[in-house]
């Protein structure tokens, strides 16, 4: 396998964290997400439908869009995809993600620590942030993760922007159960922090 990812992108970590934890041999190519688009790499732009990170190849086969990656690791290495009961529980998890924490903590991030914006739009990036970390907290309360069975992929997608939390202005001691989830996931053999496990390889 080979997977292409970018420094600071959550979502190349969803993927990178799944095939380190799973120690699935791959290969990864760091992307220069400084360049514009176009300028990238040109075996990642062949690879990569849209033109972002992540991108896994497998089989001569390109797969974008991290959920989606997460999903097909899953069901191919039969690791992190729960009980079979569980599935349909780990898809909305999935789907919660990608329109909620995925949508509000990393867009505040940039905003706080690259592109400042309008005081209503970090306002409202703010609020609906701490919203889904409010969301998060009290699912984490009733169990040690998001199902019943352990670590899914369901963890590894909604947690990965989280450990850049203080970059969004947040602080994780306003979220004790989001706090303890993100400490027993680090302590996972394999885990790597992401600022780690993106940089570029020798």
């Amino acid at each position: 396998m080979q997977l292409y990812g970018g420094t600071g992108s959550g979502h190349s970590f969803k993927v990178r964290s799944f095939l380190l934890l799973a120690d699935i041999p791959h290969v990864y190519h760091w992307v220069d997400l400084d360049l514009p688009r176009h300028a990238r790499r040109p075996d990642f732009l062949m690879a990569s439908k849209f033109g972002e990170v992540p991108v896994l190849m497998d089989d001569g086969h390109a797969m974008c869009q991290s959920n989606a990656i997460l999903m097909y690791l899953a069901r191919k290495t039969g690791q992190y995809g729960g009980h079979a009961d569980e599935w349909q529980t780990v898809l909305e998890w999935l789907c919660w993600e990608s329109n909620r924490i995925g949508f509000s903590v990393p867009n505040l991030r940039y905003a706080k620590r690259w592109e400042p914006q309008p005081v209503d739009v970090e306002t409202y990036l703010q609020n609906r942030a701490q919203a889904d970390l409010s969301a998060l907290d009290k699912a984490l309360s009733q169990q040690a993760f998001l199902l019943p069975s352990g670590l899914t992929i369901a963890d590894l997608s909604c947690s990965a922007y989280l450990f850049w939390l203080h970059e969004a202005g947040l602080t994780l001691a306003d979220y004790p159960h989001v706090e303890r989830w993100l400490h027993a996931i680090r302590q996972l053999p394999g885990w790597a922090h992401p600022d780690e496990a993106l940089l570029p390889t020798a």
